[in-house]
């Protein structure tokens, strides 16, 4: 009994599903890794499709202008097609437009919330309280190594790493649940914090909001060393994305920075003088938001910008990415949410806070607020991957 010989994947991420069996040729075989949408082109040879599609959720998948709905796990078949069709793939994932609540372990100032190697872990101000949770909703006390304002929390190369205001006190974690004092390079206002992987080597940069040129780095997590901003300024703000570190700022002016090392800065121009607070990178986009305005900011390149706006003029605190979606968080129960990184629409928080930080992970928007209570909110998303394929159809295995 013979059996038919697939091709290699023809677009998309590098995936491979097992083609039906009535399936004589890939036409597109693909997985939506970080993205809730792909689009590409496919040649048809005058036979029907198969769409598949598997994973945690089905996918809708558009030829043309014909629209077929996939339920994971299953096969739909198409019209017959000639010649190059467009076709898009996108997933079922529901917009983060109402936030649930949750309860933190301790009432607290909580500063930062960062989501790496299976754990979401907090930070909070002036305090040895420390949080983790598995998964985003029921969380569990740890202990910081000291009672430090600790304001910023990152992940990467397997360490969680956190810093703090107007002190040298910074640390770090193995395990999102234990932690280890270090030592930053200079007594500031050590705001944010960012992980990049550039040329092999790791990077951890931190920023602060003194209004100085101090900067820091670290290629270990644990220990540090000085660097120098572009110029004198309340950092408030880092990411990493594509090879570029990019801070801003929230002393209202335009002033900007990007490193391509970790160690060196640039400076660069904002679109506005702002209060710039947050930034992010996914998805091809660096997004930055401001503290009560309704100005916003996107770059394609880390050096570059170009203004948006904001549903409201929230003071905005955070923002961050994922499955697609960009999500900003601010004071009261505003919240917002980007497809494009570009134009922005209103989404409510569960209540009242002045929400301070906001990460994704586990398939999940989490955030944190600074009002001393226990309040704390998740978005659970339609989680990634999902699988899927095109095929030509109407030939049945020997």
């Amino acid at each position: 009994m013979g059996v038919n010989v697939f091709p290699a994947a023809s677009g998309g991420a590098s995936y491979s599903s097992q083609p039906p069996a009535s399936a004589s040729s890939v036409l597109l075989d693909g997985q939506l890794i970080n993205s809730v949408s792909y689009s590409t082109s496919v040649t048809g040879t005058g036979a029907p499709w198969l769409l598949y599609a598997n994973g945690a959720g089905g996918a809708t998948i558009t030829v043309g202008s014909d629209v077929y709905n996939v339920p994971a796990g299953s096969t739909v078949g198409t019209s017959a097609y000639t010649g190059s069709k467009s076709v898009s793939v996108a997933t079922t994932a529901t917009a983060p437009s109402t936030f649930t609540a949750s309860t933190m372990s301790s009432s607290g100032d909580w500063q930062g919330v960062a989501y790496g190697n299976g754990y979401f872990v907090a930070v909070a101000f002036a305090t040895t309280a420390g949080a983790y949770s598995t998964d985003g909703i029921n969380w569990t006390a740890s202990t910081m190594p000291s009672a430090s304002n600790w304001l910023g929390v990152t992940y990467g190369n397997g360490y969680f790493v956190a810093v703090a205001f107007n002190t040298t006190a910074g640390a770090y974690s193995t395990n999102g649940t234990t932690w280890t004092a270090s030592t930053m390079p200079s007594s500031s206002s050590w705001y944010g914090v960012a992980y990049g992987l550039i040329s092999s080597t790791n990077y951890y940069v931190a920023v602060q909001g003194s209004g100085t040129t101090a900067g820091a780095y670290s290629t270990n997590g644990t220990t540090w060393t000085a660097s120098t901003m572009p110029s004198s300024s309340a950092w408030y703000g880092v990411a990493y994305g594509n090879g570029y570190f990019v801070a801003v700022q929230g002393s209202s002016t335009t002033a900007g920075a990007y490193s391509t090392n970790g160690t060196t800065w640039t400076a660069s121009t904002m679109p506005s003088t702002s209060q710039w607070q947050g930034v992010t990178y996914g998805n091809g986009y660096y997004v930055a938001v401001a503290y009560g305005t309704t100005a916003g900011a996107y770059s394609t390149n880390g050096t570059t910008w170009t203004a948006s706006t904001m549903p409201s003029g929230r003071p905005w605190y955070s923002v961050t990415y994922g499955n697609g979606y960009y999500v900003a968080v601010g004071n009261g129960t505003a919240g917002a949410y980007s497809t494009n990184g570009t134009t922005w629409t209103a989404s409510t928080m569960p209540s009242s806070h002045n929400w301070y930080s906001v990460t994704y992970g586990n398939n999940k928007f989490v955030a944190v607020q600074e009002d001393g209570t226990t309040a704390g909110a998740y978005f659970a998303q339609i989680p990634l991957p999902v699988a899927y394929g095109i095929y030509n159809g109407a030939t049945v295995r020997a």
